[in-house]
């Protein structure tokens, strides 16, 4: 039987360091503050809302809301960015994406100052990713991997790394994350020959493809560790992930569960994005 590897640990572990800095910057007048603005009513963006709310208020972490109808114009979504630009109290910045078609998505999503983007939205953003440079903030899916194997005790120097999934959100960032780690990686998708041959051949495999269950045993080997970053609705309307948990588990050494394992720490790594852009602010 594999070990489980816990958001709720790792998200424990998050929570403890952010309650402590969130009283430092309060005693020196700084509240943290973020953003949240979204365009439409789409239902996934509700949920990571949600969880993005409720951990702000577990750890005391201050917000508002900009929601806006999903016919709302280029020009009236950059006053909103312009606002929280112009905001010193407010620290941290969170868009949902996509954003409608009709929306200049590219002209909104860089009118964030990098040091309120605290989901890597901004190209400046993504591009510190790949070159190493300290502007903006990684996407906090990616991050929230790299925290639960470093809070489990992973060394990924030297280990070999496939990620299934080569979009900006998780695959390509976690990639280059992992490769900053010094870690051997290889990046697998959709026109990937023979995938599960080489992802067999992982230490550490990460699945974000987006398609529920679609890792099964046969992608597998003894030893390894599975990192779903996968959030899907099965055929029960069930919510799993990109990884058959109930095939994959007896075979490896270690696996994140769904749910229960990266989408809890993503919103901790959110909130812990907003406190240390307040801590460089102050």
């Amino acid at each position: 039987m594999a070990q489980k590897l816990l958001g709720k640990e790792v998200t424990a572990s998050l929570n403890e360091r952010i309650i402590a800095d969130v009283n430092e910057l309060k005693a020196k007048g700084i509240e943290p503050r973020l953003a949240i603005v979204r365009v439409g009513e789409n239902e996934s963006d509700i949920a990571y809302e949600r969880g993005a709310v409720k951990r702000c208020e577990t750890l005391d972490v201050a917000y508002d809301k900009y929601l806006l109808p999903a016919d709302v114009t280029t020009e009236d979504v950059l006053q909103v960015i312009e606002k929280i630009n112009n905001d010193n109290n407010t620290h941290g910045c969170l868009l949902f994406r996509p954003l409608p078609k009709n929306l200049d998505a590219e002209r909104i999503e860089n009118a964030l100052k990098p040091e309120k983007d605290v989901d890597c939205m901004t190209e400046r953003s993504i591009g510190a990713v790949f070159t190493g440079k300290n502007v903006g903030y990684p996407p906090c899916t990616p991050q929230a991997c790299m925290e639960i194997l470093k809070y489990y005790g992973y060394e990924l120097k030297g280990k070999n790394v496939v990620v299934i999934g080569r979009s900006l959100v998780v695959g390509k960032p976690v990639a280059m994350m992992c490769m900053k780690e010094n870690a051997t990686i290889t990046i697998c998708h959709t026109r990937t020959v023979n995938m599960p041959e080489i992802t067999k051949k992982a230490d550490i495999l990460i699945v974000a493809a987006g398609r529920a269950k679609i890792v099964g045993a046969d992608y597998v080997s003894a030893g390894q560790t599975v990192i779903d970053v996968g959030i899907n609705v099965d055929e029960n309307g069930n919510m799993c992930g990109d990884v058959d948990f109930e095939a994959v588990e007896p075979v490896v050494s270690a696996i994140t569960p769904v749910p229960g394992g990266v989408g809890g720490v993503t919103t901790s790594v959110l909130v812990s994005h907003v406190v240390d852009a307040a801590k460089k602010y102050l």
